[in-house]
């Protein structure tokens, strides 16, 4: 991973209507969840850490800098952003796609590219054309774009939705490489996630939203316990199976 950015900070995050000063400190080497019901601000609070939104209040910080003073190309090196909903601009074959990954860096580096077709199992797809794919293949060459780029964090929006559960589990392994990559600390990974049972089993924390605001900030298994999911989502559930294989069921 490049540079040495290990804490991306939000400080005070106000963003009229989506989010009301909301304040974390994420660390590299870590997978974090970032759930809520719907319209709780989750898209929205991704978009800012990504640096793509400017918040009315609050700022947010990479290793102590202010993001908002960093060049556009040196920010796009640092921080990978996979929108909700992404899309495919031009017909070009899928690798010219992923190495478009590696603009940030000037160069078309054959190394994470073949890494990253080999992580999302793309390789029977790399010489077709990108307009010719499916959904959930175009999420995994979109995602594979990110990846290429080697950044210091991976910042996704819902970036299993679309996938079967082979590859999503296959990208959450992925992705658990990558965060724990290297002698030092790997990526730091952030994941707006609906599923619960996925960010209860695969993340080392769980941020909870709700109206806006933080309404849980944890480990999974308090995060996202039984009281905290019906003061939320207000629905009664409650887990069932072992730690890392939990099922969420409603009662």
């Amino acid at each position: 991973m490049n540079g040495s950015g290990q804490v991306l900070s939000a400080e005070g995050l106000t963003v009229t209507a989506r989010l009301d000063a909301v304040s974390l400190e994420l660390q590299r080497g870590q997978i974090t969840a970032i759930c809520g019901p719907n319209g709780a601000g989750k898209s929205t609070l991704l978009e800012t850490l990504a640096g793509l939104i400017t918040p009315d209040s609050g700022k947010v910080m990479l290793d102590g800098e202010d993001l908002a003073q960093f060049h556009p190309r040196d920010r796009a090196r640092r921080l990978g952003y996979l929108p909700q909903t992404p899309e495919i601009a031009w017909d070009v074959p899928v690798r010219s796609l992923i190495e478009l990954g590696r603009m940030p860096h000037g160069d078309r580096l054959a190394a994470p590219v073949d890494a990253a077709i080999a992580a999302l199992d793309l390789g029977a797809f790399a010489e077709r054309r990108a307009l010719s794919l499916s959904g959930g293949e175009t999420a995994r060459v979109l995602l594979a774009r990110v990846l290429a780029g080697t950044p210091e964090w991976i910042l996704a929006d819902e970036p299993l939705a679309a996938l079967d559960l082979a590859h999503q589990h296959a990208l959450l392994r992925h992705l658990r490489c990558a965060a724990e990559a290297g002698a030092g600390p790997g990526a730091g990974v952030v994941l707006v996630l609906h599923d619960l049972a996925l960010a209860m089993n695969h993340a080392d924390r769980v941020v909870v939203l709700d109206g806006g605001s933080v309404a849980a900030d944890g480990a999974p298994e308090e995060a996202l316990a039984a009281e905290v999911i019906a003061r939320v989502w207000d629905v009664a559930v409650e887990w069932i199976g072992e730690p890392g294989r939990r099922a969420l069921v409603t009662r």
